[in-house]
């Protein structure tokens, strides 16, 4: 049969073939003739939900004043404690993003002036940049090259006498090492936080991500596998620091002297709080977290199952004991032995219909705030109390996965049908196997 050798394996495509098998980069026919489908996340619980809140009346309940309100709506506290037994946590605080979270969770610590946190290079910028709001300082600890998350090792050799805490990322639903960073944070009298706003459901050694550090902090953003169009959770088995994240989230200056608290450092409060709006569709998206999540873990299983050998391209590592919920299918690219670039080999996929990122997010101590070393006020500060650098080369690790390997799959993005799949697995193969006319042609 044309196209197939002696024992009916398929022939290396020529840079002369057309149509199908020819790539959509050099004239050829994509493999997906139409955007993919979003992934249809709402549907007739959330919208009825909304919907029972706008006959209600009443849009939000919190008062910025001690009172029975102060902690929020009945949906608020209802979702709050749907939360905590999910997750099996003793407190859930809501808050109205994960960034709002991730700055509450700094204040919480108690991370002052001159004080180091502790962070990958490699995530939002909201991670690094929250204890930028307490006048803290970000010291940036390298990855591990498998999962793209803290890599213990960089950490340790990170630490100083002014170390307050570890801010660990689960990044793209796998989780860091989280048993061995909170061991560590524990021997130093330091916290662990873990931003795990990409890893809802996510698990190390039977355990939730999110709930292994002193407090961990989810994301409702639109986007995530579970999600209130904005939002965020913090959870925490600490009640003081339940007690401080509630304060800061709600105007806390207002309640020290009606909670009676001592210690009132970071208690300039906020308005971080969630409307019963939100509530409402975050508590139809929990009840429904395991087909949002096992869907997008189930498509990221099939791509590796199906593209695991090809030369030059590997998928997605999951560490031993470890649920990774995939909310990016984070593949590396070794250039030398596809005989492509990267960045050649992604264009020529988006091509095809399939959108992909050449790296993630540029190596945070790359951005503006740390290259002039400017974050509040005119005067540097808080950088002048430091003398922590933000060189290009400080992680190298991070560098090569961003600007040279990584390749990425939103699985968050599209509805992941069989047909999706399919065609996503069938685009790849078809860029891996017309490589060297791809790179022929550039």
């Amino acid at each position: 049969m044309k196209g197939l050798d002696a024992r009916g394996r398929r022939r290396p495509v020529s840079s002369g073939a057309k149509g199908l098998d020819r790539l959509a980069l050099l004239g050829g026919t994509p493999v997906f003739d139409a955007a993919p489908a979003p992934y249809p996340s709402i549907g007739p619980a959330e919208a009825e939900a909304v919907m029972s809140v706008v006959r209600s009346g009443s849009l939000s309940a919190f008062y910025g004043s001690p009172g029975d309100k102060y902690l929020g709506g009945p949906l608020v506290r209802a979702f709050e404690e749907a939360w905590s037994r999910r997750f099996g946590v003793e407190h859930t605080v809501s808050v109205n993003s994960a960034t709002s979270g991730l700055t509450a969770a700094m204040g919480a610590i108690g991370v002052g002036p001159g004080d180091e946190v502790i962070v990958p290079p490699y995530t939002m910028s909201a991670t690094a940049i929250a204890p930028l709001a307490y006048g803290a300082i970000p010291v940036f600890a390298d990855i591990e090259p498998e999962t793209f998350c803290l890599d213990v090792g960089a950490v340790e050799r990170a630490l100083s006498p002014r170390t307050r805490a570890i801010l660990a990322v689960n990044l793209f639903g796998h989780p860091a090492r989280l048993r061995e960073l909170r061991a560590l944070a524990d021997s130093r009298g330091l916290f662990l936080v873990e931003d795990n706003a990409q890893g809802p459901l996510a698990m190390e050694d039977g355990r939730y991500a999110g709930t292994v550090g002193h407090l961990g902090v989810f994301s409702l953003n639109y986007h995530k596998h579970i999600h209130a169009g904005e939002g965020g959770m913090c959870v925490t088995n600490d009640d003081r620091l339940a007690q401080r994240l509630r304060m800061i989230r709600n105007h806390g200056e207002n309640v020290v002297e009606a909670w009676e608290v001592d210690d009132i450092s970071n208690m300039i409060g906020f308005n971080l709080r969630l409307t019963e709006m939100s509530a409402a569709v975050g508590l139809a998206q929990l009840e429904q977290a395991d087909r949002h999540v096992g869907a997008r873990e189930a498509l990221a299983g099939r791509l590796s199952r199906e593209l695991a050998g090809l030369a030059g391209l590997t998928v997605p590592a999951v560490r031993q004991g470890c649920r990774h919920v995939s909310y990016i299918w984070a593949a590396r690219l070794d250039a030398r032995k596809l005989g492509v670039s990267r960045d050649l080999f992604g264009k020529a996929l988006a091509a095809e219909g399939v959108p992909n990122s050449r790296g993630y997010v540029r190596p945070l101590y790359l951005l503006p705030a740390f290259q002039r070393r400017t974050a509040l006020g005119r005067e540097g500060f808080p950088f002048n109390l430091s003398q922590v650098k933000y060189e290009r080369g400080i992680c190298p690790v991070t560098e090569r996965m961003h600007f040279e390997e990584l390749l990425g799959l939103e699985t968050c993005a599209s509805d992941p049908t069989d047909d999706y799949a399919e065609k996503v697995v069938r685009a790849i193969r078809k860029v891996h196997e017309n490589r060297a006319a791809l790179a022929a042609s550039g």
